[in-house]
């Protein structure tokens, strides 16, 4: 009997070991739906900003739910660490821009709000999705953060971020490949200098 209980809990523990590899590794099929199409980091008054441009397609099922006033976030990942040849990389800067998009049927017009603050109003879905396509040049490490004459390593990344979307759809949309969306890290140095 007692030979038989830890056989059946082995079996279970087995299962659930399984299940959990499974949505670990499906995630990762899907995971290249969009492209980091060009980045580059460009010195300026203000800072060190970040220009890039990105390319996806939204599936049917993002665009469905936007209209149906769902509010959809994206999120652009930005990483500049120094090398350092006696010791791990100097993890310099991590910035990160949330571009949420959504509709209103009142008005008839497509919202995008830029870190829950600056907010901008746009006639079509496309000319919302253009700040995320190819953000404005966002300042990514203030003036004098960076160490002139130094180079960097950076990485840029962009994903569909379901942590925005409300609990009740947050359950539907992990068990939907329409939802995950994200590109591979762009990578590429920059050698830092003073404006």
């Amino acid at each position: 009997m007692l030979l038989r209980l830890n056989d059946h809990l082995r079996r279970l523990a087995l299962t659930l070991v399984l299940a959990l590899l499974a949505l670990l590794i499906v995630p990762a099929v899907h995971a290249a739906e969009a492209e980091v199409t060009s980045a580059r980091i460009e010195a300026s008054d203000e800072g060190y900003r970040l220009a890039a441009s990105f390319s996806f397609e939204l599936s049917h099922a993002l665009t469905d739910a936007i209209a149906k006033e769902i509010p959809i976030s994206f999120t652009t990942e930005v990483e500049l660490t120094r090398p350092r040849w006696y010791w791990f990389d100097e993890k310099t800067i991590r910035a990160v821009q949330t571009v949420r998009i959504g509709y209103n049927p009142w008005t008839r017009q497509y919202t995008a709000t830029i870190n829950q603050g600056l907010q901008q109003n746009f006639a079509t879905l496309e000319d919302a999705l253009a700040l995320v396509l190819r953000p404005r040049r966002w300042v990514v490490a203030d003036k004098g953060t960076l160490t002139a004459g130094a180079v960097y390593n950076v990485a840029v990344k962009l994903k569909l971020d379901l942590s925005y979307l409300p609990k009740t759809f947050l359950i539907t949309s992990l068990n939907n490949s329409d939802w995950r969306f994200s590109s591979d890290w762009k990578r590429f140095t920059f050698k830092a200098e003073d404006k």
